[in-house]
């Protein structure tokens, strides 16, 4: 509710956190952290009783006197939102704050985000390509593609309720899988479908007309191995690439029609390439 076009960037109670740190190689760690507030001529007392405060909370205490040089990727981004914290912002800007962090460091480091965030209660806004941190971190989520909105909404709001494909394909992990089908027959707010993939299959939906064609997405996780139970939609196809991830199997598979699709299984399932 602040117009901020015309005042200076230190008073604008705005911090940013830069993907690639962005840290001044030549300052210390406490140096880095507290050089916004020697800009605004802030007493040395509080300066260093933020700079402090921050370091710890991000377990930075043994490092103050340390140069970004001697830190790893995990400790300089961490510097970079103290620096951050320091300043007590109104609204922090992240932009891609993990990606230069491995696997183990993004997920430590999400989860240290996400605890500032409830210590702080400050407005966020986070910009990532990775839906993990979308999905764990947000309260609200906005879909872009090439500048314009796709959709906003609650992270789980979006995920079953996709305003359109580019969200369903964009968001879950692996992604959808989506069929070209036709309608046979629509009534009730249920809708009969099938293609030359997927036998004819009922699901819940309105506004088609028999005879019409439509896209069908289905989840990996929504598919499951024939066990000869009788079920709507079966899919036939050709296992092509089995990765086992300890929890769970992901198969891709050939249809009929060359159409590959995913499927998550539960890990004991026993299935081989080539099935």
């Amino acid at each position: 509710g602040k117009r901020c076009n015309e005042t200076e960037p230190r008073d604008r109670g705005i911090a940013m956190v830069f993907q690639s740190y962005a840290l001044y190689p030549h300052l210390s760690v406490y140096e880095n952290m507290s050089f916004g507030l020697t800009l605004q001529k802030m007493a040395k007392p509080e300066i260093d009783e933020r700079v402090q405060k921050a370091a710890k909370i991000l377990q930075l205490e043994n490092l103050l006197d340390r140069k970004p040089a001697a830190l790893s990727g995990g400790q300089r981004q961490r510097v970079a939102i103290g620096r951050a914290i320091t300043r007590e912002p109104a609204v922090f800007l992240f932009d891609e704050p993990l990606s230069n962090l491995d696997a183990a460091l993004r997920m430590d480091t999400r989860m240290e985000i996400a605890e500032l965030h409830r210590t702080f209660n400050a407005t966020m806004i986070y910009v990532t390509h990775d839906q993990v941190e979308a999905m764990t971190l947000a309260d609200k989520i906005v879909v872009l593609k090439d500048g314009i909105v796709q959709q906003v909404g609650a992270p789980m709001d979006i995920f079953h309720r996709p305003a359109n494909q580019f969200v369903a394909s964009f968001i879950g992990s692996p992604k959808m899988n989506f069929l070209d089908v036709t309608v046979i027959n629509c009534e009730g707010g249920v809708a009969t479908v099938q293609s030359d993939s997927i036998a004819a299959m009922r699901i819940n939906a309105d506004g088609f007309a028999a005879g019409e064609t439509a896209v069908l997405g289905i989840r990996p996780q929504h598919l499951v191995p024939d066990d000869g139970t009788a079920r709507d939609g079966n899919i036939s196809g050709l296992v092509t690439m089995i990765e086992r991830l300890g929890t769970e199997t992901i198969v891709s598979f050939e249809t009929p029609t060359a159409q590959r699709m995913l499927a998550t299984i539960p890990d004991d399932t026993e299935i081989k390439k080539g099935e």
